[in-house]
């Protein structure tokens, strides 16, 4: 499996930006695709999840209510629509994949369920 994240770049506060996600390879093997971010010099952050069966997300409480995943089964594509975005939303945003199916979602936050790691794409929001 292979994945491709693209769609960042800069943007001012209260703006929106949608990243993409596009996956390739042996694709049926995904069951959660994640998006994490990561400010040189910081740890890793979880930022949320979208699990194919049922559609189902789970989003860091850093970014509830502002981040919506959209998924497009026939394109291999979950998009992350960015909104209301802030300063603090500024790191490398990264798109990984999961051959895992958990009910409890919380269980995606760990770094050891994520088997395919795409590229990195900027995010830059300024004040």
């Amino acid at each position: 499996v292979q994945l491709q994240a693209s769609g960042g770049g800069s943007a001012q506060a209260g703006d929106s930006l949608r990243l993409s996600c596009v996956a390739s390879g042996r694709t049926v093997l995904i069951d959660a695709v994640g998006w994490f971010r990561q400010v040189p010099g910081k740890e890793r952050e979880f930022v949320g999840v979208y699990r194919w069966t049922g559609s189902v997300t789970y989003f860091a409480d850093s970014v509830k209510g502002r981040f919506a995943f959209s998924g497009d089964k026939a394109e291999n594509t979950v998009y992350l629509q960015m909104n209301s975005l802030r300063p603090e939303d500024t790191a490398i945003y990264y798109c990984a994949a999961s051959r895992l199916y958990y009910t409890a979602m919380p269980y995606y936050t760990r770094d050891n369920v994520w088997h395919y790691w795409g590229q990195g794409t900027q995010v830059t929001v300024s004040s």
